[in-house]
């Protein structure tokens, strides 16, 4: 019998609590519950804080067993694969310095200094057939503390200047060593139990890196892999990396005509062509028509604003440095900014009238395009830019609205979801980091009451959540929505935010029904997120293909010789009159060259015309993929078309 003051209590995720020795692990937990969850345990998240699964807890705690399924396995699998990256590296290339090997969104990395060693992508293999023999001797991952002194006379023999930088900054009392097989490393972990679980391979790509980033530093080589629990699962991802590459929204949006980028313009800023414009256009007033519903009055503002007004908001004390640089007037005391945010705006648009308890909710929405400096290297197609329009809307309510009004705004942004295709999505309830709440404004009360707001809505919406430490806006907690593509890419799009903190910076005010003034609660929401990003996001999940109303070309009219080309141009504008979109390929090529084009260009509808179709007032129909879908008069179409286009 073991004494009470030798026991712990772990409460795990589904509430359950049970009794363990002092000093059980998370591996030990795992097989008391069954062998089969012992065998796939990565880690254990013990109190919020994730760790070996066989490290020891001493005392009461909340644990999650963390497996491949879970984020933060995944990041610890990825991590310990660096390490096995390490080793066989160090047996291949003897007197290899290292310097960092972080696990990343998709696999991992290792900086390494090879020491004049050539390496290349024909490397690839051996390199990978070394960790996989490593891998198989299922060596574990011990970690020892171990004193600074120490650690500088480990690195000192092994001649790693890497490593004793990186202690150099480190205190004395925190410094930890790994250890897998013959391999050691500096490193806080947490890692996984052994290398077994490592069972497929794969290096990426190889690139130059400065040492801590900063090129006065010499330049090292970053080799990227990435690693499964199953060679079955390795050989999905990379069927999927084909697809992306397919589906590429640069490539497409460059084969399909919808933006293009110019060094003259300037780096980061899409130019929208006719197509995509079309497209976009079309997505703006699917939302403006969802937003007149329900309530949101549209607004626009100018592009820049005085610096003044963002020194009120806070945005130029906590992102001044990442803004363009203050436009100078010739008014030496004038400074204008471009405008980073849309929110300054929109409270001063509060501010012209008094407002009373009865104009509120107060729903104020606008396209509203703002600009914000990105380093070159960030950028990437229209996923990272310079100058993105966002799908904006600020809602001013009391304090007793703003729980209905943000499960108004997540019913809108599930209704956007369900209508563009995204069905798979989960939201991620994004808090203020308790251990630095210098990084955020406004008292702990009125955050409380934000977060509280949040969690309640999510809960009664019944919604799929995770929660984020530390991922909040610095003004206020938010409801940020996760969508799972067609390739099972999570991508982060509509997001909500519970703001009581700018309406006091700009002193918002409105009458109650007690003849007091009172502050009015600031929701922020764009359930696109921005236009640029959105885009690209539905490019590669349609792979081009978009939903028929979506389409900036729905048909494309092909006349099988130039003596259709009357009755052809006759159909189009009858089309038009429906608002049936398209173009006629009047071209001297082959019907089939065209049909091949249209299909090509990914027009969802071909209307061929000769002489039997001119004659008869008909088309012959051709669908996307499909091929031929019959002969039909102008209204058959009309209605086939009409019974499909609807949203």
């Amino acid at each position: 019998m073991i004494a009470q003051d030798q026991q712990i209590r772990v409460t795990l995720p589904d509430g359950s609590v049970r009794e363990y020795p002092k000093g059980a692990t998370g591996l030990d937990i795992a097989t008391q519950i069954s062998e089969g969850l012992a065998r796939n345990v990565l880690a254990a998240r013990v109190n919020g804080k994730v760790q070996d699964a066989t490290a020891p807890i001493h005392e009461d705690a909340q644990v999650q067993l963390l497996t491949w399924n879970d984020t933060d396995g995944k990041a610890t699998f990825w991590h310990s694969s660096a390490h096995l990256l390490a080793e066989a590296l160090e047996a291949l290339y003897p007197g290899t310095k290292f310097g960092i090997g972080p696990a990343i969104e998709t696999g991992f990395y290792y900086d390494v200094d090879l020491g004049g060693q050539s390496f290349s992508q024909e490397d690839f293999k051996k390199v990978e057939d070394k960790m996989l023999e490593l891998a198989r001797q299922k060596q574990a991952y011990t970690s020892k503390p171990v004193s600074k002194a120490d650690a500088i006379t480990y690195f000192e023999e092994k001649g790693d200047p890497y490593k004793l930088d990186l202690i150099d900054g480190l205190e004395d009392g925190s410094i930890t060593f790994y250890t897998q097989g013959n391999f050691t490393d500096l490193c806080r972990g947490p890692h996984i139990p052994n290398t077994g679980f490592i069972k497929a391979a794969k290096l990426m790509n190889v690139a130059g890196a400065y040492w801590r980033g900063d090129e006065k530093n010499k330049q090292l080589t970053r080799i990227y892999g990435v690693t499964f629990p199953k060679q079955k699962e390795l050989d999905e991802y990379l069927h999927l990396l084909e697809e992306a590459k397919k589906r590429d929204h640069r490539k497409l949006g460059k084969e399909l005509d919808l933006f293009a980028f110019s060094e003259k313009v300037g780096a980061g800023l899409p130019l929208w062509l006719p197509k995509g414009a079309m497209l976009r256009e079309r997505l703006e007033n699917f939302l403006r028509k969802a937003q007149t519903r329900a309530g949101y009055l549209p607004v626009v503002t100018p592009h820049i604003g005085s610096k003044q007004l963002y020194v009120t908001s806070g945005h130029w004390d906590k992102y001044g440095e990442d803004s363009f640089q203050p436009i100078k007037t010739p008014d030496e005391n004038e400074e204008f900014l471009l405008k980073p945010m849309n929110c300054p705006h929109h409270c001063e648009i509060y501010k012209t009238r008094p407002r009373s308890y009865r104009d509120l909710p107060l729903r104020l929405a606008e396209f509203g395009t703002v600009y914000r400096y990105e380093q070159s290297g960030e950028l990437h197609g229209l996923t990272r830019v310079r100058g993105f329009t966002q799908d904006d809307a600020h809602i001013f309510c009391r304090p007793d609205q703003v729980k209905e009004e943000f499960m108004k705004v997540i019913d809108l942004v599930l209704y956007v979801f369900k209508s563009l295709g995204f069905n798979e999505y989960s939201a991620q309830i994004s808090l203020r980091d308790p251990d630095n709440k210098a990084k955020y404004i406004g008292s702990d009360e009125l955050w409380e009451k934000a977060e509280s707001a949040i969690i309640e809505a999510a809960a009664e919406k019944e919604l799929k959540t995770v929660t984020e430490l530390g991922e909040a806006a610095f003004y206020g907690p938010k409801l940020d929505f996760m969508v799972r593509d067609a390739l099972g890419r999570k991508w982060q799009l509509g997001t909500v935010q519970i703001d009581y903190n700018l309406p006091n910076r700009f002193e918002l005010e409105y009458v109650g029904a007690d003849n007091q003034k009172h502050r009015p609660v600031m929701i922020h929401r764009a359930p696109f997120g921005s236009m640029e990003r959105f885009i690209a996001i539905l490019i590669e999940n349609t792979a081009g293909n978009f939903p028929l109303w979506l389409s900036p070309d729905q048909i494309s009219i092909l006349p099988i010789s130039e003596k259709y080309e009357d009755y052809a141009n006759e159909l189009f504008f009858a089309l038009q009159e429906h608002d049936i979109r398209g173009v006629v390929d009047q071209r001297d090529e082959k019907i089939g060259r065209k049909i091949r084009d249209a299909e090509i260009s990914k027009v969802p509808f071909m209307l061929i015309v000769g002489e039997k179709e001119a004659a008869d007032r008909q088309v012959s129909v051709r669908r996307k993929g499909q091929g031929d879908v019959g002969t039909m008069s102008i209204d058959e179409f009309i209605a086939l078309f009409q019974a499909e286009v609807k949203v």
